[in-house]
């Protein structure tokens, strides 16, 4: 019973609904009662050559009566259990759905997608089912269980029902027992949905991988034996769910035979009428459900438990980045200052940043450039306040950028990743989704600047191509002038590109570049590259390695220092040359 302990906050909340709905089942459990009398009542009549017309029309009458009241007690706690229980999984799915907004970077390199989705279908469901159907199987197997061994004691014979449910309390034990093992092998079975969920999500996530490198066979062959494990650990749950049945089946006819012998023996010394008897079969038939719902009961319970604990594990999970409440309101904007003695991703020992400082002038642009894993998007992390434990300060306009709200700085800044996520809308849907009432010039304009605007026009639908899945219908570069239009679009104080020029040509480089030197006059810039065209016109330069600042200046004072940078420079600038003569060729 814990996992009504466990939703005792929604029924609380929610204690008017479901005592209407349990009113609803009083009330059929009641009129139920009625229908076996009046056919043993008939019985009797017929057996005494007594029955009329008259007589059988009143009793039909009764009998029409007690369906229509029946008809309606069903719609009445139809409408409040299970508009409860629904209501419940859609406050469930409110509240899970805005975790899953809050978390952190750590969140999700903790939980892989396949399993939360899994926690927020399946698992919900399963709980929901505990909000529907489990109160219904608790109240009911009490309710119309208790109505019906009431009228089987009053109106027929005591002794006769005591004898009937004597088998009863093996169905207690049976459960008990059942219980506490499909508790265990539901969780398993969950946890192997998971996995099975997360295999066929990145499977489909990647098939131009696995098609490119002919792997179709291999990670067929892989997901099936995850489905045959899957398989394996349900037959566990199926085989202890299907235990239920054929011991309530058992039980139930065990009182049959008590029925039939007791009642028998009773009507032979006329202590009950053969009518009396034929009713008390027709109660004992209605206590068929009551002892099913018990059964069905624990199986509810202990699967929506299992499930319950699944979900809240992933809400209690806290967010290491913390949203001041009453932190600073306004746009962020000025200079901006990085000074970080030390950083460490969670739960990894390694350094990722180590004494990394410099100052960008408001409207001024940084270049960061260094080898892969040498820190460069580390910086831009932080910068986004995607993790929030590290030792030193980051200013914005001479605050640290902890004390101001995420509403109000995140929107401040427009941030273009290498690999940026498209959304399986339209282009200008994409281009519009930072600023959902953006007028069709202010679209275009965004366009231009990012280079994007012939690109479009060679589209079928232009502006209302449909992207495809992660924008699967557009290059890489387009896919990437379309999330520079994005970020360009909020007139962000400060832009970030990670990498965001690495799939265009030398050409639309320089011409994105130019069009953000004129355009974001005044406004400050980030750019992190491999390529150093990018950054050659930057007004400073930093150059990292393994989490450390190595070289600084602009592009001549670089050069000049004979370093990293100028090794670099002068080997893509060869590289180039080399590439342009073979294209000649």
């Amino acid at each position: 019973m814990s996992i009504f302990k466990k939703l005792g906050w929604y029924f609380k909340a929610e204690w008017k609904t479901y005592l209407f709905g349990l009113l609803g089942l009083l009330i059929t459990a009641l009129l139920a009662v009625i229908p076996p009398r009046m056919i043993g009542v008939i019985v009797d009549l017929i057996h005494g050559h007594q029955l009329t017309v008259r007589l059988l029309i009143t009793d039909l009458l009764i009998l029409l009566a007690a369906a229509v009241g029946q008809y309606g007690s069903r719609y009445m706690w139809r409408t409040a259990i299970w508009g409860a229980a629904a209501k419940l999984e859609k406050t469930l799915r409110q509240r899970l759905f805005g975790h899953y907004m809050t978390m952190d970077q750590t969140f999700y390199q903790k939980y892989r997608t396949g399993d939360l989705m899994a926690r927020a279908t399946n698992d919900l469901q399963a709980i929901q089912r505990v909000a529907g159907g489990g109160i219904l199987q608790f109240a009911d197997s009490i309710i119309t269980g208790g109505t019906t061994l009431i009228a089987m004691m009053t109106l027929v014979n005591w002794r006769l029902t005591l004898i009937a449910v004597l088998p009863f309390p093996l169905l207690a034990v049976m459960a008990y027992y059942l219980g506490q093992k499909i508790n265990v092998a539901f969780r398993d079975s969950q946890a192997a949905f998971s996995r099975l969920n997360n295999k066929a999500q990145e499977s489909i996530s990647g098939v131009k991988v696995i098609k490119s490198l002919g792997q179709e066979k291999e990670d067929i062959a892989d997901f099936n034996q995850q489905v045959d494990e899957t398989i394996n650990v349900n037959r566990r749950v199926n085989r202890l769910d299907a235990l239920f049945d054929p011991i309530t089946t058992l039980i139930i006819a065990l009182a049959y035979v008590a029925t039939i012998v007791m009642g028998g023996s009773l009507v032979v010394s006329h202590v009950i009428t053969i009518g009396n008897l034929v009713s008390f079969i027709t109660y004992l038939s209605m206590m068929i459900w009551p002892i099913f719902a018990v059964g069905m009961l624990f199986n509810t319970m202990e699967r929506g438990n299992a499930s319950y604990d699944r979900v809240m594990h992933l809400i209690n999970e806290q967010s290491q980045v913390v949203d001041q409440a009453q932190g600073k309101k306004e746009r962020p904007a000025g200079d901006l200052t990085f000074n970080v003695k030390q950083f460490n991703y969670p739960d990894d020992p390694q350094v990722a940043l180590k004494n990394v400082h410099f100052t960008i002038p408001a409207g001024k642009t940084l270049g960061i450039v260094g080898r892969v894993g040498a820190g460069k998007t580390t910086i831009m992390r932080l910068l986004l306040r995607q993790f929030e434990q590290y030792q030193g300060r980051i200013s914005y306009g001479d605050t640290n950028i902890l004390d101001y709200q995420l509403d109000s700085y995140l929107p401040a800044i427009g941030y273009v990743p290498q690999d940026s996520f498209l959304f399986s809308e339209s282009v200008r849907d994409n281009i519009a989704f930072a600023k959902p009432d953006a007028s069709d010039r202010e679209v275009e304009q965004a366009v231009l600047d990012a280079d994007l605007a012939s690109q479009i026009d060679q589209l079928e639908n232009g502006y209302d191509t449909l992207v495809g899945e992660e924008g699967v219908s557009l290059s890489g570069g387009q896919r990437q002038r379309v999330a520079i239009a994005r970020a360009l679009l909020i007139k962000p104080e400060l832009l970030i590109l990670d990498d965001a020029l690495s799939a265009v040509d030398a050409e639309t480089e320089s011409q994105i570049l130019g069009n953000l030197h004129r355009e974001r006059a005044g406004k400050t810039t980030i750019i992190a590259a491999h390529r150093l065209s990018s950054v050659m016109q930057a007004d400073e330069i930093i150059v990292m390695d393994h989490g450390m600042i190595t070289e600084r200046g602009n592009h001549n004072q670089l050069m000049a220092q004979g370093g990293w940078y100028q090794q670099m420079f002068q080997r893509q600038e060869l590289e180039m040359r080399v590439r342009g003569v073979k294209n000649e060729k």
